[in-house]
């Protein structure tokens, strides 16, 4: 699916400053953009390679930073689609998701401490160096749930304690498009069902796999399962460019989420970054 770059690019001119700033220059300014884009970047895999599902720890770390100096702070996707995004003036919201649940995102080793390779570990190391960027993400999760069967309940409640929220990912991770409307049902109410025995709010937001989305689309919201109503809060595309702000109501859709990759290819983190920096892309930022 093509958008025209008039709707993925946004553009401003600013002249460069005409004196000299003894005392250091904030990153981004503090006037607010209430329209702006918003990053949801989605991460797979955190190790080394050169598949593009991949990001290595070092990377992954260096997101962080730069993000941090550019004034990003992280919010949920629940956040994003209620319009709640809660934070400092000045500042852009930014969602972090991951999706698969893999053993590199959160795993615990033998004495209990987090794995500092993980992207928890990585992830929650820099939060205690800098506070204002917690552990606030979205996890779209498999019922792998992160390959240590004995710690699922406690890293579903660790991450809840942070501020991150758990979503659905499906149970088998296949095409919802070439499926029956029954067997859609089946993928997500059984994975909705399995979450929700864990302690995720039965209301949680949904990931299509390769965000292919089912024939039927009032499936993502709501239907009925095993006695049961089915209901998702929000589900996002696998994507390739910012988000739409939550108050452009022309384009914005809780079911229809842009995503771009957490890589450093064409449309990935770091050439949105560039975009960011560069003046071509304006980004949501707080009052």
């Amino acid at each position: 699916m093509m958008i025209p770059f008039a709707l993925i690019f946004s553009f401003s001119h600013q002249s460069a400053p005409s004196h000299t700033v003894k005392h250091k220059a904030p990153v981004v300014d503090q006037k607010s953009n209430l329209n702006g884009r918003v990053f949801i970047i989605m991460y797979h895999h955190i190790k080394d390679g050169a598949n593009p599902m991949f990001r290595s720890a070092a990377k992954f770390r260096k997101d962080l930073e730069r993000m941090y100096g550019m004034g990003f702070r992280p919010v949920t996707v629940t956040d994003y689609v209620n319009n709640t995004m809660k934070v400092p003036s000045g500042k852009t919201p930014v969602v972090i998701t991951f999706d698969d649940a893999h053993d590199n995102q959160f795993h615990i080793l033998k004495d209990g401490s987090i794995d500092p390779k993980s992207a928890v570990g990585i992830w929650k190391k820099f939060a205690d160096e800098h506070p204002d960027f917690p552990v606030v993400g979205t996890w779209y999760v498999l019922p792998n749930l992160w390959g240590q069967e004995k710690l699922v309940q406690k890293k579903i409640e660790m991450l809840q304690s942070w501020g991150s929220e758990i979503g659905n990912h499906t149970v088998h991770h296949g095409d919802l498009r070439k499926m029956s409307d029954a067997t859609v049902m089946k993928e997500l109410g059984d994975m909705n069902l399995r979450l929700q025995k864990l302690g995720v709010p039965a209301n949680m937001p949904f990931c299509p796999p390769y965000g292919s989305f089912p024939k039927n689309k009032a499936l993502l919201k709501s239907f009925k399962y095993k006695g049961t109503t089915i209901t998702h809060s929000s589900a996002c595309q696998a994507g390739w460019c910012p988000a739409y702000s939550p108050n452009d109501k022309k384009h914005f859709s809780k079911y229809f989420m842009l995503r771009l990759h957490g890589n450093g290819r064409q449309y990935g983190i770091d050439w949105w970054l560039n975009e960011v920096q560069a003046g071509r892309c304006k980004v949501y930022k707080a009052l």
